[in-house]
């Protein structure tokens, strides 16, 4: 069985209205730019009675006896029933399979707006195409055979990455650079797997074939240790892409909203003289010095007077442990209680940078408060003033771009079911390798490789369910 039909074939099992059962009979039309006020608007077509819809759709400035294919044409979209004209458009049609979903495909770019692009989709839909799911366009690209998973699930990155490198990362993934590297692997899994597989079928040869011994170092270097680094550059990669989760933290007052604020270059915050203002948890993306970060502000850690005060203590706690970098915001302008030493500390158990606040006013942080910070960088501003704001950018940057954090790798697996799954293989691989070791059935060990190769090929896409399909197509926007 083709990949084609293998993918087509699971798919035809999902319930319900999550995926079609049979793509490859209908037509699907949506919106594929967000609506609103804009120079341009594009509604895309896919499927076998896409020209045929845009044919009773739109008239051609100039005669066209046969539309060709990556052509654009101007002309008029209009309603059949009325004959009235609806707008002045482009009109460009892609053959199957030179197509992005490798169907027959038509875009029809005219102006934006809502009612204007509402108004031509319900053309579209009355010639007998129905509403695109979201996703759906690269759902069937997958389906097609055209793109693989990761390159599926590449695309959401390109729309939605946080930085310049983390756009370099995903379009290299588009590319298909991860769906390389687990290639290889792959390759050199099934190469193993037929020795494995030899050695089961003339037990009294299997010596001549390979050894036990050989068996064990091959798997461990062309298996283990690969699948090992690609998990490892995961979280580094993935922080390029999504934004490093910040949180910023400290005792009530201390300045954290204003610091927010200043970061943003914006009034995202409400800053008051009032302890205690900040109650919920606000969050904004930045990028610094060409780092991505997600901002968010948090509640002053202090004894709760009330259940609100409290529920934002407690978000507080919650995102201090979980955030990968820490903004610890200290007063310099008051002496440092317990619940300033008492957030250092905690800071200690992640990445974090101490930023000393309020540089305006006379500091009395009292004898010893330097100390407190010992081992932590630290960078002093006055969010009021702004003064510092420069080198504390850059001290962020700094923090972040050294050791574990290092985020230079060009390829590793992107999001968490990409981990999963090479968690899976790399287990699968190192008990195959456990095997030869210990002199265990080849049977054993064939076994161990094929749960491997299984797993790696649930990040391609190669062995997909329905469950995976769902979840991944379901984070696309219409029109995608």
């Amino acid at each position: 069985m083709t990949p084609k039909a293998s993918k087509k074939g699971r798919l035809a099992k999902v319930p319900g209205d999550s995926l079609p059962a049979t793509p490859e009979e209908d037509t699907i039309a949506a919106i594929a730019t967000p609506v609103g006020q804009a120079g341009i608007g594009i509604i895309r077509i896919s499927g076998p009675r896409s020209l045929d819809i845009a044919r009773a759709l739109f008239r051609p400035r100039r005669p066209v006896n046969r539309f060709e294919s990556h052509h654009l044409y101007l002309g008029h979209l209009y309603d059949p029933s009325s004959g009235e004209t609806i707008d002045e458009v482009l009109l460009s049609f892609m053959r199957a399979p030179r197509s992005y979903t490798r169907e027959d495909v038509v875009e029809i770019n005219s102006h934006s707006g809502y009612v204007l692009l509402s108004t031509a989709l319900r053309l579209i839909l009355e010639q007998g195409a129905r509403p695109a799911r979201p996703g759906e366009f690269t759902l069937r690209a997958f389906l097609n055979g055209r793109i693989d998973l990761t390159q599926a699930e590449a695309v959401v990155d390109l729309i939605n990455c946080r930085s310049e490198k983390g756009l370099r990362l995903a379009t290299r993934q588009v590319r298909g650079a991860l769906k390389q590297e687990i290639e290889a692997l792959r390759k050199a899994a099934v190469d193993l797997l037929a020795h494995a597989e030899v050695a089961i079928d003339f037990p009294e040869e299997e010596a001549d074939i390979i050894s036990r011994e050989q068996m064990a170092a091959r798997i461990k270097a062309a298996l283990t240790g690969p699948a090992r680094e690609l998990m490892a550059a995961h979280a580094r990669k993935r922080i390029w892409v999504d934004g490093i989760h910040t949180a910023i933290v400290g005792r009530v007052n201390a300045g954290k909203s204003s610091l927010l604020n200043r970061l943003l270059d914006e009034q995202r915050a409400i800053v008051t003289p009032i302890p205690g203002t900040t109650r919920d948890l606000i969050e904004s993306t930045v990028t610094i010095e060409g780092v991505p970060l997600r901002l968010v502000d948090t509640a002053g850690l202090r004894r709760a007077k009330d259940a609100a005060e409290l529920a934002g203590v407690q978000m507080t706690a919650r995102m201090l442990e979980e955030a990968d970098f820490l903004l610890v915001v200290v007063d310099r302008s008051r002496p440092l209680s317990p619940d300033d030493r008492d957030i250092i500390r905690r800071a200690r158990e992640k990445k974090a940078l101490v930023v000393l606040n309020k540089l305006d006013l006379p500091d009395r942080m009292g004898d010893g408060g330097a100390d407190a910070f010992a081992s932590l960088p630290v960078a002093g501003i006055s969010a009021l003033t702004g003064e510092g704001l420069t080198g504390l950018r850059k001290k962020i940057a700094a923090s972040l771009l050294e050791g574990d954090l290092d985020m230079s790798t060009s390829h590793a697996a992107t999001n968490l079911r990409h981990r999963r799954a090479l968690e899976q293989a790399a287990a699968s691989f190192m008990a195959a390798g456990d095997a030869a070791l210990k002199e265990r059935p080849m049977e054993i060990i064939a076994f161990e490789l094929r749960r491997g190769l299984d797993a790696l090929g649930e990040i391609t896409g190669e062995t997909p369910t329905e469950e995976i399909l769902e979840n991944i197509f379901s984070r696309f926007c219409l029109g995608k």
